[in-house]
């Protein structure tokens, strides 16, 4: 009986690690696909850091608040204008902006891999 259980919990996270790191491939994709369409280096989707940056500035924001994402509470709030500016750039509006909040695995490939072009 006991074996059965854990080769039960062996399965099960087995099958939440492969979930998981789909979701990195895609995000990664996503993320390298963007920068690719707003001419910026899509490698820089897989350096820590940098890759901030170059979000910042394909979302029409300043370096510098890369700065401010190491403050708590505060980090969240330029987050989102981030994202925001993010979608504004690709021409997309408001409710575009709150699925890439809130469902990022859906909204980004579909931003990435849509007909959105960047108008920055």
């Amino acid at each position: 009986m006991e074996n059965e259980v854990a080769v039960g919990g062996g399965i099960a996270a087995a099958i939440i690690l492969i979930v998981y790191l789909a979701v990195i491939i895609i995000m990664i994709a996503s993320f390298w696909k963007i920068f690719s369409k707003a001419g910026r280096p899509g490698w820089a989707a897989i350096v820590p850091i940098y890759n901030i940056i170059v979000f910042l500035d394909v979302a029409g924001k300043p370096w510098w608040w890369i700065f401010l994402f190491c403050i708590p509470i505060l980090n969240v709030i330029m987050g989102i204008i981030a994202i925001v500016g993010l979608a504004e750039k690709f021409g997309k509006g408001a409710g575009f902006a709150v699925g890439l909040i809130l469902l990022g695995v859906i909204f980004y490939p579909i931003l990435a891999f849509g007909d959105a072009e960047y108008q920055g």
